[in-house]
């Protein structure tokens, strides 16, 4: 790929442990929800391009704040698709960012409880957000926000974590704990 194809495309394989056999099981854009905003900005647009007539020889000030606006509402649209969540059969990361580029990842076998949470207008369109809780105390990724179909991922997640057989792990740990604390 291409340098400027790096601001274009999220390019989610580049950050994957091929080497180490990792490989996507689900990729996430954000929700279309948020880019219904600037979508109405580019809307507003339209208003603003006709005003240009009746301002006469100022039509250019119409002109300016039409094309600002328009780009303002496309970078928006932008930085929305560039924003990705990833769940991979050894970890969860999240890419975002245009010009700077974000890379949060927390290894399955450091998550230790994940709350989603629906908000009623995420209940009626299908979205919510994650919250992540690690053992660590600063975390990069903790918070992922406007997920569509979030119970499914969740359980996803879930299914990557049994079959890593973590779970069962964790089980025979916390059995051994027990046995040396009589």
């Amino acid at each position: 790929m291409s340098r400027v194809s790096r601001f274009l495309a999220p390019e989610v394989d580049r950050h994957l442990l091929v080497d180490q056999g990792e490989f996507i099981i689900d990729e996430v854009a954000r929700h279309w929800v948020t880019v219904v905003p600037p979508a109405m900005g580019l809307v507003a647009c339209i208003p603003i391009f006709w005003f240009m007539s009746v301002l006469g020889p100022f039509w250019w000030l119409g002109l300016i704040a039409g094309l600002a606006l328009f780009c303002y509402c496309m970078v928006l649209i932008h930085v929305q698709f560039m924003d990705r969540f990833v769940i991979t059969n050894m970890r969860v990361f999240r890419v975002h960012g245009v010009l700077d580029q974000h890379l949060a990842t927390m290894p399955m076998t450091r998550i230790l409880d994940i709350s989603v949470l629906q908000p009623f207008l995420g209940r009626i369109l299908g979205f919510g957000h994650f919250v992540f809780e690690s053992a660590a105390q600063d975390q990069g990724l903790r918070d992922i926000r406007y997920v569509g179909r979030p119970e499914q991922r969740d359980l996803t997640i879930q299914r990557v974590i049994q079959r890593a057989g973590l779970r069962a792990q964790l089980k025979a740990a916390e059995f051994d704990d027990d046995e040396f604390e009589d």
